[in-house]
């Protein structure tokens, strides 16, 4: 979710120092701010070990890894492979070319890991890389050569939000320190699904914490365990939330692909704020077993990467009906073939809606708006105006009803499934270790959306499942399912949201407008596409479809990339430098 950030005065004396984190070293920062803004640190996570001196036993140089939060050294080779830039489609072609190993690879990405997150930018993405990694990358280039059948992401690694549980020896935090010791050796399904096509879980990603349903003045991309990450394309603005790290992560090429999740806004936000290819899939497509929950109703993973066919790839490996998830129970009747999806006239000749209710948020968004338009039309595509959509007051009101009633139920159960080390057994008790942690955990914002939701009366309550009859009526059946079927439409488009915001801890994040919520609370696909920048600040197009449209949605992003070339790269810039026009306009007017 995405949420705003507190005024809190305790907020306030960090605000000038934001930047300095970057550039100064960390021994001339406050303890206050190193505490609040970087990684947990080795003392705070004694209890989280890693076996990277015993598992990577490279030659050359020493190189800074991270593991939940902990810095470690392990030795390492000098890297060969150049992974800048490069998405699963080309680590897999030099894959299979022999032109890299998956051990080299997984070494080519964790030097850039250790490079990039920690050091030189310090992005803050990685709260965890996998102890078993090197073993799993031996074995999946004994597999390679032994002539085993093909996998789809045979040897790629794929980097796991860290709401999202592995088998391995990982803990699966939500950001909080509540779920420091939240190691459950369990897969969750999607991640089994990758394992089983070949895929390298490298690492677990940071993220605004408890997917940003934790206070409503939340900083998009803070958690207690893994600080504040940064944008790539300027360090002072917002990755948005709450896939925070997952889309920096891959966007600064520290893996060729992630998983977020995304209740409303998660993936699609961060996604477009980072210049990548997001997709949020129809509610159901994807299982959501051993991943931290928000709503039942809203929640679901998916794929980020760096261009429309590496998410149909990924998103074709991770559907599927999951037994224990009733919301699958259709996924297996929907499958994804990505081979399918490359098609770049998939457009001609399609009637394509453009969602005027979403655009006028931010003018300079809207002019990159109206070239992608033009793209859709130079693509044979037929744009057909929807100047009024359904009631989003209405929506959102009613959605935040049912996201406060079933967060409190579906945390109380998920809670109960976590280890005995887990001490935080229910969301009450969350809030009570919160408030006896505050300095990490409350020291830059509340938790007043934690305390509305720890009232709430149950899933029996009336007024429960009438607001949850209300947002599914009013953003499906009256919004998306009606625009579409009274103009005859194969998809609608609209802005993703605006340029991403400077990190204010005065006053929060900045609302630049949104296409999430209502494929969100209806339940619908939700695919952006880099169409373009602002000021050198990526912007996304959104393509919104019915549910179970995600082959025709990711069609359609194909064929739009395809012709319009666009593929942001980060500068990491501490913060986007002024034109001449903008310093002479901050300027006193001559006489």
């Amino acid at each position: 979710m995405r949420r705003r950030l507190p005024c809190l005065s305790a907020a306030n004396r960090l605000l000038s120092d934001i930047l300095a984190i970057n550039a100064a070293p960390a021994k001339t920062l406050r303890a206050g701010q190193r505490d609040r803004f970087a990684p947990r640190s080795a003392g705070q996570h004694n209890r989280i070990t890693t076996k990277w001196n015993e598992a990577m036993r490279w030659k050359r140089p020493t190189l800074l890894l991270l593991s939940a939060g902990t810095i470690a050294a392990a030795p390492m080779a000098e890297p060969v492979y150049d992974v800048q830039g490069k998405g699963i489609a080309a680590v897999a072609s030099d894959l299979r070319s022999g032109k890299v190993t998956a051990q080299a690879l997984v070494q080519a990405y964790v030097s850039r890991i250790a490079a990039m997150d920690r050091t030189g930018p310090a992005l803050h993405t990685i709260v965890a890389l996998n102890p078993d990694i090197a073993r799993e990358a031996a074995a999946s280039d004994a597999r390679r050569r032994s002539g085993a059948a093909a996998r789809p992401l045979e040897g790629i690694p794929i980097l796991i939000k860290d709401n999202i549980e592995t088998a391995d020896a990982m803990p699966t935090t939500a950001g909080s320190l509540a779920l420091a010791d939240n190691i459950t050796r369990r897969d969750s399904p999607l991640v089994a699904k990758l394992r089983a096509a070949g895929a390298l879980i490298l690492g677990k990603t940071n993220l605004s914490e408890w997917a940003n349903f934790r206070a409503s003045r939340s900083i998009s991309g803070w958690s207690g365990v893994g600080g504040l990450t940064r944008n790539p394309f300027a360090l002072d603005r917002s990755p948005c939330g709450s896939s925070s790290g997952s889309a920096a992560a891959v966007a600064a090429s520290l893996a060729p692909a992630a998983i977020g999740t995304e209740t409303d806004g998660s993936i699609t936000c961060p996604a477009s704020m980072t210049g990548l290819v997001g997709l949020k899939p129809t509610v159901g497509l994807v299982s959501r077993s051993h991943v931290v929950p928000i709503s039942s109703s809203q929640d679901t993973p998916g794929a980020i990467t760096r261009d429309v066919a590496d998410a149909a790839l990924i998103t074709t490996v991770i559907a599927g009906t999951d037994p224990a998830d009733p919301a699958t129970v259709e996924a297996d009747q929907h499958p994804i073939n990505a081979a399918a999806v490359h098609d770049p006239g998939a457009l001609r000749g399609r009637r394509i809606g453009v969602a005027r209710f979403l655009v006028g948020h931010n003018a300079p968004t809207d002019a990159v708006f109206a070239r992608a338009l033009q793209t859709l039309r130079d693509a044979g595509a037929t744009l057909v105006e929807l100047p009024d959509g359904p009631d989003m007051d209405a929506i959102g009101a009613a959605e935040m009803t049912v996201l406060l009633t079933e967060f409190k139920a579906d945390l109380d159960s998920y809670l109960a499934t976590t280890p005995p080390a887990v001490q935080a057994r229910s969301l009450a008790a969350v809030i009570g270790f919160n408030t006896a942690h505050a300095a990490r955990e409350l020291g830059l914002f509340g938790q007043d959306l934690m305390l509305k939701a720890q009232a709430t009366a149950g899933l029996d309550d009336p007024g429960y499942k009438a607001s949850r009859a209300l947002s599914l009526r009013l953003a499906g059946a009256e919004g998306i399912d009606r625009l579409m079927t009274q103009n005859h439409l194969d998809a609608m488009v609209a802005p993703t949201g605006g340029p991403a915001w400077v990190v204010d801890l005065v006053n929060g994040d900045h609302d630049g407008g949104s296409a999430a919520p209502l494929p969100a609370v209806a339940g619908t696909p939700h695919l952006t596409v880099p169409m373009g920048d602002v000021d050198g600040l990526p912007v996304g197009l959104s393509f919104i479809g019915p549910a179970w449209s995600e082959q025709r949605l990711l069609g359609y992003g194909y064929a739009f990339e395809t012709r319009a070339k666009v593929a942001p790269r980060p500068l990491y810039l501490p913060a986007l430098p002024l034109t001449a026009a903008q310093q002479a306009l901050l300027a006193p007017r001559s006489p």
